[in-house]
């Protein structure tokens, strides 16, 4: 059953529930440094191929994280538009020194 959000905030604290394990959330990391590489190659390029690639990139680290470590399924199929939020949330609260690396 799907839980229904009614405001980013209320869902961030979920998604942060479903990254517990360390080494998820270090490959999640990966996965954004690794979009933001590829999304500036796409543009130093004029090739948008290589966002087709930040794509893979991205779910790919992610999703690694969640079968293997987290084992539980990625928030994505359920909160599409609030997990890519959450993603890059997380991604800055890591930055900041708020969630461990």
């Amino acid at each position: 059953m799907t839980t229904r959000f009614d405001s980013f905030r209320e869902f961030y604290p979920f998604y942060l529930s479903e990254h517990r394990n360390r080494t998820s959330r270090r490959l999640h990391f990966i996965g954004s440094c690794g979009v933001l590489a590829l999304v500036a190659v796409a543009i130093l390029q004029s090739n948008a191929w290589w966002l087709l690639a930040a794509l893979v990139c991205g779910y790919g680290f992610a999703w690694v994280g969640h079968f293997f470590f987290e084992k539980n399924r990625p928030a994505t199929f359920r909160h599409p538009l609030y997990s890519f939020v959450g993603d890059w949330a997380m991604f800055k609260d890591i930055l900041s020194g708020k969630i461990p690396f």
